[in-house]
C-alpha cells in the first residue's frame, strides 16, 4: 500500500520528501536499525515497527516520510521519519506528579488508533533517521519541519516523541523546533527511552 501524499521539493530540486511506498520499506528499516544498533540494542517494539511499517503507521491514518537524493540521476533514500496516530491524555500539564502521569497514560495506552486523518489529534514522531554520511547538513530539521507541517495541515493538536538524552544532535533539533521535555517519561515500551517530549502544534515557531 502506498500513501497518497505526493512529493514535496525541499532544499533544492535534487532533495525531495515523499510519502510512504512499499519500495521504501527496506530503507525505513535499514536506516533505523543502523542508528539503534550504533547506540543501543534492538527491542521488540523496534522490530514490530520496522518489519511491519504499514501496520505500524499507514493502516491507522499515519504516514512515513522519506527524504530522497536524486542528484546522481537515480534515487537514494537518505532519511526517514514516521508519524503514528496515538491515544494519549487530552492534556499533558507541564508539572504533574510522576505517579499520576503514569496512571493517566496507562489508562489511555499509546497504541495506534484506527481513525480518519481528520480525527487524529495526537501524532507520535518515531523512527526518525538520517543516513550517517549525510548528517550535519540540516536534513533532520528539514524532515522534522515537514512532519510538523503535515500534522498541522491535518488539524493535529500535539506531537509527542520518546528518545534518550544521549542523542544530543537530535535533541537540539527538537528543542529548536519547539518541543519541550516532559517532567517524566510515561512511555514504558523502550528500555532506552528516558526522555519524552511534546510539541503543541497550535504554537507557531
Amino acid at each position: 500500500m502506498s500513501s497518497d501524499n505526493g512529493k514535496v521539493r525541499e532544499k533544492n530540486n535534487n532533495i525531495v520528501i515523499v510519502g510512504y511506498h512499499p519500495k521504501y520499506a527496506d530503507d525505513f528499516a535499514a536506516l533505523n536499525y543502523q542508528w539503534i544498533t550504533e547506540f543501543f540494542v534492538i527491542e521488540p517494539e523496534d522490530r514490530a515497527a520496522l518489519d511491519h511499517p504499514e501496520a505500524y503507521a499507514i493502516d491507522n491514518g499515519g504516514e512515513i516520510f522519506f527524504l530522497l537524493d536524486r542528484s546522481s540521476g537515480g534515487e537514494t533514500v537518505i532519511g526517514t521519519a514516521a508519524l503514528v496516530p496515538k491515544k494519549v491524555p487530552k492534556k499533558v500539564p507541564k508539572k504533574v506528579p510522576k505517579k499520576a502521569l503514569k496512571k493517566t497514560w496507562k489508562e489511555a495506552p499509546q497504541q495506534a488508533v484506527a481513525q480518519t486523518a481528520e480525527a487524529i489529534e495526537v501524532y507520535e514522531l518515531a523512527k526518525m533517521a538520517v543516513s550517517p554520511n549525510r548528517q550535519g547538513e540540516g536534513l533532520g530539521q528539514l524532515l522534522l519541519q515537514h512532519c510538523i507541517e503535515f500534522a498541522r495541515q491535518r488539524k493535529g493538536k500535539r506531537m509527542i516523541l520518546t528518545t534518550n538524552d544521549i542523542l544530543k544532535p537530535a535533541l537540539a533539533v527538537y528543542h529548536k523546533l519547539g518541543f519541550r521535555d516532559l517532567p517524566v517519561n510515561p512511555d514504558e515500551r523502550y528500555e532506552r527511552g528516558n526522555l519524552a517530549m511534546v510539541l503543541d502544534l497550535a504554537e507557531q515557531n
